[in-house]
């Protein structure tokens, strides 16, 4: 991908044309915020390549450190970390240049609501100009950061000749001439920075950081293949051993299994149980110890990622369930956890020592419908406040509290949900989803709409399309020109669910 030629001056141009007509009718906060989401896209999709970067540099240090795989592996990790540096001294330099652009826009720090934020004239035509032009006061680090720009590519390519022969015309950081409406040649310095508003300006030095981290993908990707995968040997075995229950009544049923797990030194699992992280002991394994309380039913939620053979990540998630007793007298038992979940029904059974004839039961910040034991809860009070069970068995009250929480979040995917995906892989998905994960109730949500960006390479020009429902029919034309190296950011997310509507988080997905 090139840095933006004839079509990105036809768009800045039009950009400019709407924003004269805006400022006419006094809404130029509206552009200025339009800037300010692009620009909020593109620092969460560099976040995003960031993080698969790092994991990459990390499996050829893995790699590395294999006595396997070391010889291979020192040339490319080398070549790897070269090109980590010239991104990184870029990408920095770029940032600085982010700092003095506010700087000339009057940049101040004001406290606002008890806290210090940074303020500038965002709407100022001005700063960017004395910043990076060479007229009378310019300071000409339009020059410099063109001249960066080239001395980054042919660096980049430099690095090795096959890196070289692979890229050098799909590079995505490429300093190429502008040509205007009018057919003339525009230097660098005056197609993106003459008389451009400090906010547009800031928005464009993001867009050349995201080429600049798709640049580092793209070389990083080249080395960490030409190693090839890391063998995972499991050399750690352990009995394993479990049972459906821990209490049970006569003529209920007990089953049993056993078994053998195999383990890696080189890959341990990562284990959450009851939603958080356990430390893994010699044997691969983690252990969970809590108190119970309560009585009645209860399940515990364990997802177990690991390393197969081929070098893939796999989870897997089951729930440990057991049952706790009641000594005697009144009992309420939760069936699905022991919090009731508001904007849901919340099945329960109720247990009473006497006869129903002679037991009443009420409940606070809620309702409950049902008869005899089995009834079912309906909370109406607010997340972190308490619902209230009284059991009166015989003229004798017991009370059982239970937590309201909120149902969580659910999680926004595409495909196998992970931000990094083949680009066929990617292209090949015809929807979205949203998922809750290690749940105890059989609820869904469906996508309602969210804002989809299209970034990196095969985008010259950042794209903004709006996504209606889980299926991909509306942005179709635009995942048909994704490729190697395009980043497609998902924002905005709102779904539906069993309690209403909700924004949710959204997602970046760089394809190799």
């Amino acid at each position: 991908m090139a840095l933006p030629k004839e079509p990105r001056q036809k768009m800045i141009n039009l950009m400019y044309l709407v924003l004269t007509a805006l400022l006419a009718l006094n809404v130029s906060s509206e552009i200025l915020n339009a800037f300010k989401v692009v620009d909020k896209s593109l620092v969460t999709s560099n976040e995003n390549i960031t993080t698969a970067n790092n994991t990459l540099y990390t499996s050829l240090k893995n790699k590395l450190a294999d006595p396997v795989t070391a010889e291979k592996a020192k040339p490319w990790n080398d070549k790897a970390e070269k090109a980590k540096q010239l991104s990184t001294d870029l990408n920095d330099l770029i940032n600085q240049y982010k700092t003095d652009l506010k700087k000339e826009a009057g940049a101040k720090m004001v406290e606002v609501e008890g806290k210090q934020v940074e303020e500038f004239k965002e709407d100022d035509l001005e700063a960017a100009t004395r910043l990076f032009g060479e007229g009378d006061g310019g300071k000409k680090k339009g020059k410099e950061l063109e001249s960066k720009l080239k001395e980054y590519r042919e660096a980049m390519l430099n690095i090795d000749p096959s890196i070289r022969k692979e890229f050098e015309t799909t590079f995505p950081v490429d300093v190429s001439k502008i040509i205007g409406q009018d057919g003339k040649e525009k230097d660098f310095t005056t197609a993106y920075f003459h008389m451009t508003p400090t906010v547009a300006a800031l928005t464009l030095l993001s867009k050349f950081q995201n080429n600049v981290k798709n640049a580092e993908n793209q070389i990083v990707t080249y080395c960490h293949n030409q190693v090839g995968a890391v063998k995972v040997v499991y050399d750690q075995f352990a009995a394993l051993v479990g049972q459906t229950s821990n209490y049970l009544m006569p003529g209920e049923e007990l089953e049993i299994t056993a078994g053998v797990g195999a383990y890696s030194k080189a890959a341990q699992p990562q284990i959450s149980i009851a939603g958080s992280s356990m430390s893994i002991g010699p044997d691969g394994r983690a252990s969970y110890k809590t108190t119970v309380s309560g009585s009645g039913t209860r399940s515990v939620p364990v997802n177990v990622t690991y390393t197969k053979p081929d070098g893939t990540k796999e989870s897997k998630s089951f729930e440990v369930k057991y049952t706790v007793g009641t000594p005697g007298g009144a009992a309420v038992m939760a069936d699905k956890m022991n919090v009731f979940y508001i904007g849901v029904d919340n099945p329960i059974t109720i247990g009473s020592p006497t006869g129903w004839d002679k037991t009443t039961v009420s409940i606070t910040n809620g309702s409950m419908s049902g008869q005899g034991s089995n009834r079912v809860v309906k909370p109406s009070g607010a997340p972190g406040q308490k619902s209230t069970i009284t059991v009166v068995a015989d003229k004798k009250a017991s009370t059982f509290e239970f937590r309201l929480k909120r149902i969580p979040d659910p999680i926004f995917k595409v495909g196998d949900g992970k931000i990094r995906m083949q680009a066929v892989q990617f292209k090949g998905q015809s929807n979205c989803r949203a998922e809750l994960e290690n749940f105890d109730f059989d609820l869904r949500f469906s996508v309602v709409s969210a804002t989809v960006y299209f970034s990196g390479a095969n985008f010259p020009n950042l794209k903004i399309a709006e996504l209606k429902g889980n299926n991909f029919g509306s942005i179709s034309s635009l995942i048909s020109q994704c490729g190697v190296g395009s980043v497609i950011t998902f924002d905005n997310v709102k779904v539906q669910g069993p309690d209403g509507q909700r924004t949710i988080e959204g997602k970046s997905i760089a394809l190799f």
